[in-house]
C-alpha cells in the first residue's frame, strides 16, 4: 500500500474521530447515527495511522506531496 494521504489530512481525520467519539460518547448523538459515527471514527483513526485511504484508491485521489524526480 501507497501512502496517499499528507499530514494535514491524516490530522484533520483524527480531530473529527475525536469530535465524533466526544459526540457519541457524550450522548448527544445516539442511536444509529451514533453507532455509524463511531464506527466512521474507528475508520479515520486506523486510516490516519496507516495514511493511507482506500476510498482515494478507488477514485485515483491523493493528499500525499509528491516528490519531483531527481536526475
Amino acid at each position: 500500500m501507497t501512502k496517499n494521504m499528507s499530514a494535514a489530512d491524516r490530522m484533520i481525520r483524527i480531530l473529527l474521530a475525536i469530535i465524533m467519539g466526544y459526540l457519541t460518547y457524550n450522548g448527544s448523538i445516539t442511536g444509529t447515527l451514533g453507532w455509524i459515527l463511531t464506527v466512521l471514527a474507528g475508520v479515520f483513526v486506523i486510516t490516519s495511522f496507516i495514511g493511507f485511504c482506500p476510498l482515494y484508491k478507488v477514485f485515483g485521489f491523493s493528499t500525499c506531496p509528491t516528490t519531483p524526480n531527481k536526475p
